[in-house]
């Protein structure tokens, strides 16, 4: 049994993927299971690999016909026989003491997930590395301490993401922890990453960054307008994973609601024009019923985020014009404080 299996779920990614590979194979943790699932690439990237794994034989290939991120990651999930299982996405790379650093924290304090503080990171034309730190708590709190969901529901409002930490794969087996696997959809980390926080009993934050993630990949599926409705299939994943657990239920529903609405409102702000007005009739839709299930608390949102969900229950309509001058007037105040900086 390898300490830690790392799953690299991988579409067409050729232009990015050698420098991936790199810091995957280069970890000062030698004792890995590098699971590379090629996701039906029509590019090099299947090529790439297999000189990797010629190379490498803790380099495990599998090849299948495209399906999604969804199915790729839980093909790499049942192939893996590491202790921990970690992700990294094919465009990205990690430090490399990642992990053998997270690997040792997990088993000095027991845990099912630990997490740690990452970059996103660009290129400029010139190749030069430019990178912001990106904290999973944006308060600071939370960090270096064994937490328990259920006790702290807090966490939920931390940065999302599945690859910046390592996953006791007993315990994903043990609750058989999957992704969504709808054809075509995208944003399918958000399911795994609700059902894992729900489910752990033991997670540890470290405030020191070892992941980098891209933000200049075109193909990404942040940069997508066209996936419009991608978020709210995923929330529905998640709602019947609840629905399957009542306890679970009583106890995440406002967090979830939370975390649902949040995603709703980003996805709004990142579609296409041509799309607004129906996206809000939606999710003006899924407000009122959530509404009626009494599955909202006003106390997980922020005075504006309540204000904007009861404009938007009430008349969509209306709220897209209200939502389109507050972003005007937060642009603005961007820009002037831009300006000033560069006085």
């Amino acid at each position: 049994m390898a300490k830690v299996s790392i799953i690299v779920p991988t579409y067409n990614v050729e232009q990015y993927l050698s420098e991936c590979m790199d810091s995957i194979i280069g970890q000062t943790m030698k004792d890995l299971e590098i699971i590379c699932v090629n996701d039906g690439s029509t590019d090099s990237s299947l090529d790439i690999l297999q000189k990797y794994a010629a190379a490498d034989d803790r380099i495990i290939i599998i090849d299948k016909k495209n399906e999604g991120y969804g199915r790729a990651m839980n093909d790499g999930l049942d192939r893996a026989t590491g202790e921990y299982v970690g992700i990294v996405e094919p465009d990205d790379y990690v430090d490399l003491h990642m992990y053998e650093d997270l690997y040792r924290i997990a088993k000095e304090k027991d845990l099912d997930i630990v997490k740690a503080d990452f970059y996103r990171f660009v290129r400029n034309k010139k190749g030069e590395t430019l990178k912001t730190y990106d904290a999973l708590s944006k308060d600071g709190t939370g960090y270096n301490e064994v937490i328990d969901p259920k006790k702290n529901d807090g966490i939920f409002r931390y940065v999302l993401n599945t690859w910046s930490g390592i996953y006791r794969r007993d315990f994903i087996e043990k609750y058989h922890i999957r992704h969504n696997t709808t054809p075509g959809a995208s944003f399918q980390d958000n399911g795994f990453w609700f059902q894992t926080f729900c489910l752990a009993d033991r997670i540890y934050f470290i405030n020191k960054p070892y992941y980098m993630n891209r933000r200049d990949n075109p193909n990404s599926s942040v940069k997508s307008r066209e996936k419009v409705y991608c978020m709210n299939e995923e929330y529905r994943f998640i709602h019947e994973f609840l629905d399957c657990h009542p306890d679970l239920k009583k106890r995440f529903i406002f967090v979830y609601s939370m975390r649902r609405f949040r995603n709703y409102f980003w996805t709004y702000s990142r579609i296409d024009r041509k799309f607004k007005g129906e996206y809000l009739k939606r999710i003006s839709a899924e407000l009122n019923e959530a509404a009626r299930n009494k599955e909202l608390d006003r106390e997980y949102f922020t005075p504006l985020e309540w204000k904007k969900i009861c404009w938007i229950m009430k008349n969509p309509s209306a709220a897209r014009k209200w939502m389109a001058l507050s972003m005007t007037a937060r642009k603005i105040k961007q820009i002037g404080k831009n300006i000033r900086r560069k006085k």
